[in-house]
């Protein structure tokens, strides 16, 4: 099977087209050509008025060698790449070792505990929320009610914060195992849209994550997994060695409860920040790494769509309008757009009482009234925020408590027009743009709730990306904050074993522990973490069987 890369095709190109740009490509009959499949399929939008789809496609022929031999100086056409999945290893069947535990049941922990169970581990999957619908309802009573659950809503319980967001299902990621495409299938199997497979920037939406997360749970639960929800790890027991080397031997929980372990994965997101503050106590090795505050903006869907798009905009293969921007200051700062919802719309996204955070959801429909993006300013810590692997914290909790006070203190927002940001003057009135965050919006300067390099980077970026997408930078445009939890501000530290520095079986893994941002990054570290405990506990098991010997 061969796979071409890069046919470009008219927006409106009618169904056979695209079997005859192949033929052209190879320079073969329609007899030659068996059979095709879309690997991939984009749009080049950088010309409005000739907008192209751009498709990879993997083709049978009736005889290979030839054609592949007459277009050996084509870069696109190329044998189609293996982009199966092989398990690194497998549990025998009479294993009786440690049962791996896997704390935390988003993106990453799910795909940690699915791996394990498939290789024959029966994991036991811990989380300090509930299962996916109970917790759904705890997060629209912050909506609907202003009522906050901690230990339930947008960023604790199963699905992780990824349930409650756009459902992006790509990233930047090197990934020369294609494990990337192994997440993309196990979702498909648990009834992911088919296209996900496909579409250059796949993306799923939030009612269909909730069931997803259900049926990927029975299945771990099918092959001898355990889920036990409710269960927040409060502290950990570390054994030191007389040459101070260090072992997790155990979990506690604020239930009482206590757990002897064999390895952890600990996979708790980016905003278990009290469990933060526990493993630093214990002496678990953390360190401040970069992130970066803003707010969110929110413009008409149609503005974007036509900027974007212009005559095509409404076009039903194009789908709702993205963009990604970013600009560098004057003040050497950058400010990009992040997580990027179409469609969409802006929610609270706290977990700690009195303070408030935003971020972006969009169904799989993203056929919301309006676009909403992060606006973010990247800063680190030996700039900002020196001194403490904790400080980052500190400084995120700071910024969100300034945001629930000038939003009235009821878990409503701080909001602004984009023109009166841009004056300096606090907002009195709407505009054009209705804001769409829940519980609802308090106009003000939002000024106030974030630092001041912050707002001077946002007041030059906002115009330039103006310049970029034609009324971007609308008086009308409104920006509700804070946005601070655009990852953890810290890692937990690991070596090339994906074990903790200084913790022999603590595996850090994913968003929260530093080595991920977003679903399918998260969901791609959790195997890869995965993989590592496995061979382990086979290495363990090896290691027993000749002592015993012995």
């Amino acid at each position: 099977m061969l796979r071409i890369t890069e046919l470009k095709l008219p927006i409106h190109h009618p169904e056979e087209a695209l079997a005859t740009a192949i033929r052209d490509r190879l320079r073969i009959t329609p007899r030659d050509l068996v059979r095709y499949t879309i690997a991939r399929r984009a749009h080049d939008a950088r010309d409005k008025m000739d907008i192209q789809f751009v498709y990879s496609v993997d083709v049978t022929l009736r005889n290979e060698a030839p054609v592949l031999a007459r277009c050996r100086r084509d870069r696109h056409v190329n044998p189609t790449p293996d982009t199966g999945y092989r398990f690194v290893a497998k549990a025998p069947a009479d294993y009786a070792g440690p049962r791996p535990v896997v704390v935390g049941a988003g993106p990453c922990g799910l795909f940690a505990g699915l791996m394990l169970a498939q290789m024959g581990f029966r994991p036991i999957i811990l989380d300090r929320g509930k299962v996916v619908r109970e917790r759904t309802k705890d997060t629209w009573g912050l909506w609907r009610r202003s009522e906050l659950n901690p230990e339930s809503n947008v960023q604790f319980g199963e699905g992780g914060a990824g349930t409650f967001s756009d459902g992006k299902l790509w990233s930047q990621i090197k990934d020369p195992r294609h494990l990337g495409r192994k997440v993309l299938t196990e979702f498909v199997k648990a009834g992911a849209p088919p296209e996900i497979l496909t579409e250059a920037h796949p993306h799923i939406g939030t009612f269909r994550l909730v069931t997803m997360v259900e049926s990927m749970r029975a299945t771990v639960e099918a092959l001898g997994g355990e889920y036990r929800f409710g269960h927040r790890v409060e502290d950990i027991d570390v054994e030191t060695a007389a040459d101070g080397s260090r072992r997790l031997r155990g979990l506690r929980f604020q239930t009482g409860e206590a757990m002897a372990v064999g390895p952890v994965v600990l996979a708790v997101g980016h905003s278990a920040r009290d469990t933060f503050h526990m493993l630093h106590d214990r002496g678990v090795f953390l360190e401040a790494k970069p992130f970066s505050i803003g707010v969110r903006i929110e413009h008409p869907q149609s503005w974007i769509d036509r900027a974007r798009f212009g005559p095509c905009a409404g076009h039903p293969d194009l789908g709702a309008a993205a963009y990604s921007l970013s600009h560098h200051c004057a003040n050497e700062r950058t400010v990009y757009s992040f997580c990027m919802c179409p469609g969409g719309t802006v929610v609270a996204a706290t977990s700690e009482p009195g303070r408030v955070a935003t971020n972006g959801m969009s169904q799989y429909s993203r056929n919301e009234r309006n676009a909403n993006s992060g606006i973010v300013v990247g800063i680190d810590p030996d700039r900002d925020y020196p001194g403490h692997p904790l400080a980052g914290i500190a400084l995120q909790r700071h910024w969100e408590e300034r945001a629930y006070v000038a939003g009235g203190g009821d878990y409503s927002a701080p909001a602004q027009k984009l023109g009166d940001f841009l004056a300096g003057r606090p907002s009195t009135a709407l505009g054009s743009v209705i804001p769409s965050y829940r519980p609802g919006v308090k106009l003000t300067d939002l000024a106030e709730c974030l630092p001041e390099f912050v707002v001077t980077a946002m007041r030059e970026a906002l115009v330039a990306f103006g310049r970029e997408i034609p009324g971007y930078d609308h008086p009308d445009a409104v920006l509700t904050g804070v946005e601070t939890r655009t990852s953890s501000p810290l890692r937990i530290t690991r070596g090339e074993d994906f074990q903790s520095l200084n913790t022999a079986g603590l595996y850090p893994a994913g968003e929260g522990a530093g080595y991920a941002g977003g679903i399918l990054s998260a969901a791609v570290d959790g195997i890869k973490v995965a993989e590592a405990v496995a061979r382990d506990l086979l290495a363990m098991g090896q290691a027993k069987v000749a002592v015993a010997r012995a």
